[in-house]
């Protein structure tokens, strides 16, 4: 993925979007609806016994600039997700604001080749996340979640939310200028980045991520939902570059007690994760094309490690669910569907991967049992 000027985050007004998109991303990006209508996308339910909020914050560092606009201080968005007390009277939330949905139907096939550029209303998928709903009393473990390269934070919706319907906060970071598109107060940022990154382009991202993970580890003692977080059990984990820079934040700072590599690389700075002390579980599939250099990076490690099969590089995050709707629907052909999540069962792969987290940080985070709350 190599980085390219992006837009100006003041370039933001909402009729500007989509040009400006096309203009980053050349002729024929913004393609119209397909002409029987946009296919509709649901996201699985979460399987605990509580109902989910869920609020959105944006910290702003002003002791760091933003590497990806020099000029700009650095700006991180995130979502909390936890068990509610009740969610009757609140909305649930779509997975992207209107604006983000628009400029992701331009995005998308150029973020992730072979997504379709018509037909999907991105807009209308929902999550099961309760806009300010007001969370079950009670401190609770916290998980931070950092994405793949190129993604948004909602598309670690599925997982985030199942894990906070057990009984956990769960966090979803956005890292702007690396992510597919996010917006803040200060306008919407664009990614940067094309294609697989060359190797100063995967650090920055990885120093930046790491940097990101501190600033809301610094945070979350004056966060509004502080009052139901456990800081003293902290765990992270991660997908493909949100892996790398996971374990990093693990080996690194003594806040994190635990942490989840899923398909991350590991050899950016091996001496700092040869010397992790804390627990690791590590998932990889057996479709990834870069398998070799996955298994050289893991190497020795002592991290208990899970493969999925008839799975690929994206069974991690949304696209799991989200892809073979489209296939369904006409929109992704199947050698789209395997290069991206594999031709295997998603619900199979997906309840495996669930079962391994809440088993994983069951195990070193702990969470109280409650009775169910009421919906």
């Amino acid at each position: 993925m190599t980085p390219h000027p992006a837009p100006s985050r003041r370039t933001v007004a909402k009729g500007a979007l989509l040009g400006a998109a096309a203009v980053l991303f050349g002729p024929g990006s913004g393609a119209a609806r397909a002409a029987d209508g946009p296919a509709a996308l649901r996201l699985p339910a979460p399987t605990g016994p509580h109902p989910v909020g869920l609020r959105t914050f944006v910290l702003t560092d002003t002791s760091r600039n933003d590497p990806w606009e020099p000029a700009a201080v650095r700006e991180v968005k995130i979502s909390v997700l936890y068990p509610a007390r009740t969610v009757r009277g609140f909305p649930r939330a779509p997975q992207l604001t209107p604006d983000e949905a628009g400029l992701f139907a331009v995005l998308a096939s150029h973020v992730h080749p072979g997504l379709p550029e018509a037909g999907v209303d991105w807009g209308a998928v929902l999550t099961h996340g309760h806009v300010d709903a007001p969370p079950l009393p009670g401190r609770r473990p916290v998980l931070v979640h950092t994405p793949g390269g190129g993604d948004s934070r909602t598309l670690g919706t599925t997982l985030a939310e199942d894990l906070a319907s057990h009984g956990r906060i769960v966090v979803l970071v956005d890292h702007p200028g690396d992510a597919s598109q996010v917006e803040l107060p200060s306008g919407m940022r664009v990614t940067v980045l094309r294609g697989d990154p060359d190797p100063a382009t995967f650090r920055t991202m990885i120093d930046t991520r790491v940097a990101d993970l501190r600033l809301l580890l610094d945070r979350l003692p004056g966060l509004p939902l502080a009052s139901v977080m456990d800081l003293r059990r902290i765990g992270v984990y991660g997908h493909s570059a949100g892996g790398t820079a996971a374990v990093h934040a693990l080996a690194s700072d003594d806040r994190i007690a635990a942490g989840v590599n899923l398909e991350g690389y590991l050899d950016l700075d091996p001496e700092l994760v040869a010397g992790l002390d804390r627990p690791l579980l590590m998932f990889r599939t057996d479709g990834f094309e870069h398998a070799d250099r996955l298994e050289r990076s893991w190497a020795g490690l002592p991290a208990r490690r899970v493969l999925l099969t008839g799975a690929n590089h994206w069974i991690f995050s949304d696209y799991a669910h989200l892809v073979p709707q489209l296939q369904a629907a006409g929109l992704v052909t199947a050698d789209t569907r395997a290069a991206l999540v594999g031709a295997g069962d998603p619900a199979a792969a997906t309840a495996r991967v669930r079962h391994g987290l809440r088993s994983f940080f069951d195990r070193h985070l702990p969470v109280a049992r409650h009775r169910r709350a009421p919906q």
